[in-house]
């Protein structure tokens, strides 16, 4: 097991004014260095802990039940910035970079050699990091690649978990997004650490939006900045070969006995909205909704109507939520 050691410093209040981007940068030539990462992207509530031999950024605000929340392929804790901000008056909120993203990176060995972050690796790291900040129970809220580790630690921690929230979850066999798939690729896993201009990023960020309008340039580069994180790269190249999700025992969802929300953006251009109704049939106690006119990540592109959501299902006694009915869409206007 890594050392566990977590860190009482936390970071400043405010996050300095974005440098221009020099013309390497543009390209992908230079990495950010994660000192850098770590002085423009930490916030006032930032705290680390060492596990797995990785410095492991999180923020932890709020007081209450608990709520853990686990961000998507290629995202960082601050899709959850605006949904956090509104739960943590009423509840313990823990939101976590995931390596090798955000400001964490990439996981390494003793010998300095870039680790491969695949399901058994995933689930060796968020058990530590539950063990680390003394989680005994709590609601977990994961999005994508955090929807798979969320509901695969529910399975495996079945007592642990209150409740569970999955957005546009991973989980089902599909086919990786073309901007995914590239790193499949041998050529492109050689040549990205080296090279990868920022114009492939900035594509690949709009098409998770239902409507690429509602992107900020801020937010645009932050996700820019991350991907092109020292170390970043070479990582998701070690990592994206081993996504195959045809693997996965998704049977095991139907002994799930965890109240379950199901949230999808209906423009999801990363995973088929078909998978909604797939995760909400085979989970018993669980609901679903559909966002008209959402993309991949819902909870950034439209915090408000997914909080009117969350608020109800959180609200909501196990017993109510149990007695969903999960063969079609669920309207919760009657519950606020």
């Amino acid at each position: 097991m890594a050392s566990i050691e977590p860190s009482t410093s936390t970071a400043p209040a405010q996050t300095p004014a974005l440098p221009r981007r020099s013309l390497a940068a543009w390209l992908g030539i230079t990495s950010v260095p994660r000192d850098e990462l770590r002085r423009r992207y930490t916030q006032s509530g930032s705290k680390f802990v060492t596990i797995m031999g990785a410095d492991v950024h999180y923020v932890d605000e709020g007081s209450g039940d608990v709520i853990v929340m686990i961000h998507g392929f290629a995202s960082s804790l601050h899709t959850w910035n605006r949904v956090a901000d509104e739960l943590k008056r009423e509840y313990r909120v823990i939101r976590l970079d995931l390596p090798p993203f955000g400001v964490t990176g990439p996981l390494r060995s003793r010998s300095g050699e870039i680790e491969t972050m695949n399901l058994p690796a995933y689930r060796r790291f968020i058990d530590t990091f539950v063990q680390a900040l003394g989680i005994g129970r709590a609601t977990f809220i994961g999005n994508s690649l955090g929807g798979l580790i969320s509901w695969d630690y529910a399975v495996r921690h079945r007592e642990a978990v209150e409740r569970l929230v999955l957005i546009d979850s991973a989980g089902f066999p599909m086919k990786l997004p073309i901007y995914i798939g590239l790193f499949n690729s041998a050529l492109v896993r050689a040549s990205s650490p080296r090279w990868l201009p920022e114009a492939i990023i900035r594509s690949a960020v709009r098409n998770v939006y239902g409507d690429p309008r509602k992107l900020d340039a801020a937010t645009l580069r932050r996700y820019i900045e991350f991907f092109h994180g020292e170390g970043t790269r070479a990582a998701i190249g070690k990592m994206v070969p081993t996504l195959d999700f045809a693997e996965l025992d998704t049977d095991v969802l139907t002994t799930l006995t965890v109240p379950t929300l199901v949230l999808w953006g209906a423009k999801d251009r990363w995973i088929p909205t078909a998978h909604a109704a797939e995760f909400a049939q085979r989970i018993p106690d669980s609901r679903w909704v559909m966002y008209p006119g959402l993309g991949h990540i819902p909870m950034e592109e439209a915090p408000e109507r997914v909080m009117m959501d969350l608020r109800a299902f959180l609200c909501a006694d196990t017993a109510d939520a149990r007695a969903a009915d999960v063969t079609r869409p669920v309207d919760f206007s009657s519950a606020r």
